[in-house]
């Protein structure tokens, strides 16, 4: 069964990756939304660039992962290819696993991109690989659940946009990325506390040498919670809409 879960998770991020993922429109709009945030920001208070690649990074995977994935969750229980998946040998957690897989190796490609202009053109040293790819993989996951959870919780593609837009837009600006949480209000200190894209930035300022290694484990910690806890709530409420 755990040889059949693993086969099928394989399969179905293979799939979405070739029919939904990997087209040019959707590589250069993961690429360039975040840039151009970043750019707004920089033609305002210019010479701050290299402060905001944390930020950068975490929200090309933030958009990465979950814009594609909620839409393709939904598309797919609207034409009820979901459904014939659900035939095959597979455990419903399994399949949707698959689902969170292919959306993380999208994330993690365009924000690889994003890293490869970053470093040589800004001149951004990374401080640890190792810290730097396991933020980016458990981000990536974390996020990868937010898209999964958004599309199981609504019925239609237009409602999976807005509501992956309604949790998204608070953490671009509360998240840390152009703006440290610490400089906040208390009160939106706590809010910024409450949202997954806090702890990427910190974990990512950690890799790159701008923010206390110390603290980068405590973020890992709560990103990966994010991931265990959305992931269960979207395979809870699949199961049920799917009975």
């Amino acid at each position: 069964m755990l040889q059949d879960d693993l086969r099928g998770m394989f399969y179905i991020a293979l799939k979405d990756l070739r029919a939904y993922y990997l087209k040019p429109p959707n590589i250069s709009w993961g690429i360039m939304l975040p840039f151009a945030f970043v750019l707004a920001f920089v033609i305002r208070t210019p010479g701050e660039v290299r402060s905001l690649v944390p930020g950068l990074l975490g929200l090309t995977l933030l958009f990465g992962t979950s814009s594609m994935e909620a839409i393709v969750i939904v598309f797919e229980r609207r034409i009820g290819s979901l459904e014939r998946l659900v035939l095959a040998p597979i455990r419903l957690p399994a399949l949707l696993g698959g689902k969170l897989l292919g959306g993380m190796v999208f994330g993690l490609t365009v924000t690889a991109a994003v890293l490869a202009i970053a470093l040589p053109v800004l001149g951004v040293r990374v401080w640890s690989w190792p810290l730097l790819i396991l933020a980016l993989v458990i981000s990536s996951a974390a996020f990868s659940a937010l898209g999964a959870f958004v599309s199981v919780a609504v019925r239609e593609i237009f409602e999976a946009q807005t509501l992956a837009n309604f949790l998204r837009f608070p953490m671009i600006f509360l998240g840390g990325v152009f703006v440290p949480v610490a400089s906040l209000p208390l009160w939106l200190q706590v809010v910024a506390r409450l949202l997954p894209l806090t702890y990427s930035v910190e974990g990512l300022q950690a890799a790159l040498g701008s923010q206390r290694v110390s603290l980068a484990a405590m973020d890992l910690i709560v990103l990966a919670a994010y991931a265990a806890v959305l992931f269960w709530l979207a395979v809870k409420i699949l199961s049920r809409r799917l009975a």
